[in-house]
C-alpha cells in the first residue's frame, strides 16, 4: 500500500492525503516486545429459525481436538476463543480467522449457525441457560436478577503485554479517556430484543448496569487498585476478581492490560484495528517518564457522559471530547487518536492496516449501521443475523 493514505476529513466531502508519521526517535522507540492476545466471544443460533440455541457443550465437545483454545462463556449460547499470544496482526488475523473457521464449520455441522456480534438481536429465552453450576446460578440469581440477562451480550477483549501490574495501572489510568473512542469504533449492538434500541452499542449500556463495570476510576497507585477490587469483592458486588468487570483493567490471570470495552464485530480487520490501536496506545504511555507528572485526570462522571454518548451515536454520530467537553463528531475523535498514535502504529507496521479500516469504517459503514440498514429494509431480525453470520465466516 502507497505510503500516503487518502480519506475523508470526518464532517467534510474533502478529499484529503494523510501523510506517514515521522518515525520515533531512537531513544523513544520500544523494543518490539509489546504482545497482542485477543478473546472473542460468539453466539450459536439455529440456521432455519435464527433462535438462539443452547448448544455450547455439545460444539465445544466437536472441537475439542482442533488446537484451539474453545472455552464456554456466561451462557450455554456462547462459546469464546483465545487466542495465542502474538506479536504482529498477520499473526493475530491468521489465529483469529482460523478460530472462526473451525467453529463455523462444527456449528453448520449441527445445523447452526456461529455469530460474531455483540447482541443476540431478537429476544433471547427466559430465562437465560446461564453456563454454571447449581450453585452458582443460584448464588448470581440471587445477588444479582435480571442483571444476569446482560450475559448474552457478547464483547472482544484485546489484552496487551507483558506488563507488571504497576504499569498496567499507570497506562489504564492515562488511557481512560479514550474509552469512550474504542466503544465508538466497535459499536456493534444496535437491534436487542427485536427493536432498534436507538444506541449504536446497546451491550455497553447493558454492561454498564453491573455494579462492577463501566470506566475504571483513576487511581492514585497499585495499592489504590487493589483496594478498589477488595470494596468490590466485599461489597458483594464482585463475587471474584473475573467478576471485575471495568472496560480497562489489569489482567487477574495475565501480566497484560485488558480492554473489555470494545463490541464484538463480525468482520476480522475491525478486530484487528482495536487491537492494534491498544498495543499503539499502551506502548505510547509506557515510553513516558514514570516519575512524570500525570497527565490531566478526566472525572468519572464526564467520562460516564462520554461513554454514553459514544454507545448511543456509535461512529456515525457526535461525540464529546473528554478533555474539553466538547461537541465532536466521533470519527474526528478516532482520526485524533490514530494520528496521536502514529508513530507507535507505523513502528509496529500496523499504521496502514488501521488506517484503511478506519477509512473504510467511516465512508462504508460501521457494524451498527450495516445492520440497521438491513434491519430497516423489511424489520427483520432474520436478515439482520443472517448478515452477521455471512460475515463472520468470510475470514
Amino acid at each position: 500500500m502507497n505510503a500516503r493514505i487518502l480519506s475523508s476529513l470526518p464532517g467534510t466531502g474533502t478529499v484529503t492525503t494523510r501523510p506517514r508519521p515521522a518515525p520515533l526517535p531512537a531513544a523513544d522507540r520500544l523494543p518490539p516486545t509489546l504482545s497482542l492476545g485477543v478473546e472473542e466471544e460468539y453466539l450459536l443460533v439455529d440456521a432455519r429459525s435464527w433462535q438462539l440455541v443452547p448448544a455450547a457443550a455439545e460444539i465445544l465437545a466437536d472441537v475439542a481436538g482442533s488446537g484451539h483454545a474453545f472455552h464456554g462463556e456466561g451462557t450455554r449460547y456462547q462459546v469464546e476463543t483465545a487466542t495465542p499470544v502474538h506479536h504482529t496482526l498477520a499473526g493475530l488475523r491468521d489465529s483469529l480467522g482460523a478460530a472462526r473457521r473451525v467453529l463455523s464449520d462444527a456449528a453448520r455441522a449441527r445445523g447452526y449457525r456461529l455469530i460474531a456480534a455483540a447482541s443476540p438481536v431478537r429476544t433471547p429465552p427466559s430465562p437465560l441457560h446461564l453456563n454454571l453450576d447449581r450453585e452458582r446460578r443460584r448464588v448470581r440469581h440471587d445477588l444479582f436478577g435480571s442483571l444476569n440477562d446482560n450475559l448474552v451480550g457478547c464483547g472482544r477483549h484485546v489484552h496487551v503485554g507483558s506488563v507488571d501490574k504497576d504499569a498496567a495501572v499507570r497506562a489504564s489510568n492515562r488511557m481512560r479517556p479514550w474509552i469512550p473512542t474504542f466503544i465508538a469504533l466497535s459499536a456493534g449492538s444496535p437491534v436487542w430484543n427485536g427493536r432498534d434500541t436507538g444506541h449504536a452499542s446497546w451491550r455497553s449500556v447493558a454492561w454498564s448496569s453491573w455494579p462492577s463495570a463501566g470506566v475504571p476510576p483513576h487511581f492514585a497507585s497499585t495499592a489504590t487498585y487493589d483496594s478498589a477490587v477488595r470494596s468490590l469483592l466485599d461489597s458483594g458486588a464482585a463475587l471474584d476478581e473475573a467478576m471485575v468487570y471495568w472496560d480497562l483493567r489489569p489482567s487477574a490471570n495475565w501480566p497484560t492490560l485488558e480492554l473489555r470495552a470494545p463490541d464484538m464485530s463480525s468482520r476480522l480487520d475491525e478486530a484487528l484495528l482495536q487491537a492494534a490501536v491498544s498495543r499503539a496506545l499502551v506502548a505510547r504511555v509506557l515510553a513516558e517518564d514514570p516519575d512524570m507528572l500525570p497527565g490531566p485526570i478526566v472525572s468519572g462522571r464526564t467520562l460516564r457522559l462520554a461513554r454514553w454518548r459514544a454507545a448511543r451515536e456509535g461512529l456515525e454520530g457526535s461525540g464529546l471530547d473528554p478533555f474539553t467537553g466538547a461537541d465532536v463528531p466521533a470519527a474526528t475523535l478516532a482520526w485524533q487518536l490514530v494520528d496521536l498514535l502514529g508513530p507507535e502504529l507505523d513502528a509496529a507496521g500496523d499504521y496502514d492496516h488501521v488506517t484503511r479500516t478506519l477509512t473504510d469504517l467511516i465512508h462504508g459503514g460501521s457494524s451498527a449501521a450495516r445492520q440497521r440498514e438491513v434491519f430497516e429494509r423489511r424489520w427483520s431480525c432474520a436478515d439482520v443475523l443472517r448478515q452477521l453470520a455471512d460475515e463472520t465466516e468470510a475470514c
